[in-house]
């Protein structure tokens, strides 16, 4: 992780843009392991599930409703809801602690920042849900496959959340404290 900080480093000294840029392309490797969780993971714990579950029908405040496949007739129920969401739980919760520490190099304090990143996830998470029940159906029309659906459905879903979490963790996690303190030291010389 030396040479991380080095890279980091070398880009802070080249200015507020290349630190910003350095910062976007770690977010895009840190946003590439969440995609894998977040596209792959519903496949596999839908493995665990039994087909009562996968294929019963739920109206969850009339916004998340189960959807009957177009070409195949199947429900695509509340287990398939299930495996997406909590797949996207992980995958967040894997992105936060990951960007706060090496993405933007934040000493933010978890017990402020923590909360705040839950109730923006919530947020988000509550309307990628929303978004996936428009998606999966419609890609499982366009495919024939539920579990093809449900993996575009969550590259998309990612994909979304991706653009919209970039600036959000800018904002939430501040530079440490130290590499501020050197940075003003340097400049005073």
């Amino acid at each position: 992780m030396a040479k991380l900080k080095d890279i980091d480093n070398a880009a802070a000294e080249k200015g507020k843009g290349l630190k910003t840029l350095w910062q976007f392309v770690k977010f895009i490797f840190v946003s590439l392991i969440a995609f894998v969780v977040q596209t792959f993971l519903p496949l596999l714990i839908k493995l665990f599930m039994s087909d009562e579950l996968l294929t019963r029908s739920y109206d969850i405040w009339g916004i998340f409703k189960s959807s009957v496949d177009a070409k195949t007739g199947a429900m695509l129920g509340l287990g398939v809801f299930i495996a997406a969401n909590v797949s996207n739980v992980i995958a967040q919760i894997v992105s936060f602690f990951i960007n706060r520490e090496k993405t933007f190099n934040s000493d933010a304090n978890i017990a402020v920042t923590l909360p705040i990143y839950i109730v923006f996830t919530i947020a988000l998470i509550i309307f990628s849900a929303w978004l996936s029940t428009k998606f999966i159906p419609f890609f499982t029309g366009l495919t024939g496959s539920a579990d093809t659906a449900m993996a575009i459905s969550g590259a998309l879903c990612g994909a979304v959340q991706f653009f919209i979490y970039f600036p959000f963790d800018k904002l939430l996690f501040p530079e440490k404290k130290e590499d501020k303190e050197k940075k003003a030291e340097k400049e005073s010389k």
